[in-house]
């Protein structure tokens, strides 16, 4: 029943913003013009569809009953400040300020999942706060569990105390939701969630804290885990042919090429991946203003200097992000450890045996 109801919001998530764009369509038509805001309409909308079905994607991964968790040792603090890092340019675009009061925990989980549903809590409280966000990390006197709080107003204050003071947000509820909800799940973790007076409050804990107990791997030092800090498994694959642990990870692809866009997509369209495509550098600069994505892919031919401070600008927040550069000739991959820029690279010749490797590599590098 729970899935039913899913399937139907996801039809009327994509269908909505997709009626609003066919109208301005139809009026482009009729009139053959299209003002400023109406074409700003038109790409809302088609936005707004584009990540439902995003959204669905992940969430059909989660409802296939194929997944196989790991349990690894993961720094839970280290993890959200990085994921807080990273939506860092986002929050800021939106004028919304996330403080948090994060105290060291490590947990046992699979961090790929794990990586998965801090984004998606992200998403949600970007999307459904109306002010700031507030984020607490703590342990749990007893039993001893890892509780992360997120709290946020719901509405505008001048909403709380009129009329409409009971109606509960569409967003609170959105797809978002649905997904933040669905993975906590699918690790165990039960979400209590509270809707009061205008303010949101949700809480996650996690049942597996480390304490002293042996037999866990550390994903830094394991070399059978995709986190650890070695160089590119061969043949890197995920756990099932519909596991796919970057699901929902955002790529940007840099190429003014179709015939190399077509063979990227073609090479990577089983991860799973989010992926955009700009033309330029400068595009990609611009892209990259209101919020980044988890790795650049680049063709070599877009080198320049709009592209080296980029990089360089993009590093300094985040050391760890991911830079692939697609090269002519017929060399073996390397990996970002393997060369001196630290940026990693691949023959076009050998995108579709290497390139799903590499960048499975490249991009759990920065969970």
């Amino acid at each position: 029943m729970q899935w039913a109801e899913i399937i139907q919001q996801l039809g009327a998530e994509i269908a909505g913003p997709l009626s609003t764009a066919l109208e301005r369509i139809h009026g482009l038509i009729n009139t053959g013009q299209i003002d400023r805001q109406s074409l700003r309409t038109l790409r809302e909308s088609v936005n707004q569809a584009r990540e439902a079905g995003m959204v669905g994607q992940q969430l059909a991964r989660l409802a296939s009953g194929r997944l196989h968790l790991s349990r690894e040792r993961l720094h839970l603090t280290q993890l959200l400040r990085g994921v807080l890092t990273h939506r860092s340019r986002e929050s800021q675009a939106r004028g919304i300020q996330v403080r948090q009061l994060l105290k060291p925990v490590e947990i046992v989980g699979d961090g790929a999942l794990i990586f998965s549903l801090l984004n998606a809590l992200m998403d949600w409280s970007l999307a459904s706060t109306q002010s700031s966000i507030d984020l607490r990390l703590e342990l749990t006197p007893w039993p001893v569990r890892a509780r992360l709080s997120c709290r946020f107003a719901n509405r505008a204050l001048d909403l709380i105390d009129g009329s409409r003071a009971a109606e509960e947000p569409s967003a609170l509820n959105s797809l978002s939701w649905r997904l933040v909800e669905q993975t906590a799940l699918t690790m165990g973790i039960q979400p209590v969630r509270e809707d009061e007076a205008g303010i949101t409050v949700l809480n996650l804990e996690f049942p597996q804290v480390v304490g002293d107990e042996p037999g866990f791997s550390d994903p830094r030092t394991d070399s059978d885990s995709p986190f650890a800090d070695t160089a590119p498994p061969s043949g890197f694959q995920p756990h099932s042919g519909n596991s796919k642990p970057l699901a929902g990870s955002h790529l940007l692809i840099i190429t003014a090429e179709a015939a190399l866009q077509a063979e990227i997509r073609s090479a990577i369209g089983h991860m799973g991946l989010i992926v955009d495509v700009v033309s330029s550098a400068e595009a990609a600069v611009e892209f990259c203003s209101e919020g980044l994505p988890h790795g650049i892919l680049y063709d070599s031919s877009r080198q320049g200097p709009a592209l080296q401070r980029l990089r360089a600008e993009v590093l300094q927040e985040l050391p760890n992000f991911s830079f692939v550069e697609v090269q002519d000739g017929a060399h073996a991959p390397q990996s970002s450890n393997e060369t001196a820029d630290g940026i990693a690279r691949v023959a076009r010749a050998h995108l579709a045996e290497a390139l799903p490797a590499l960048l499975g590599y490249e991009l759990a590098r920065g969970i």
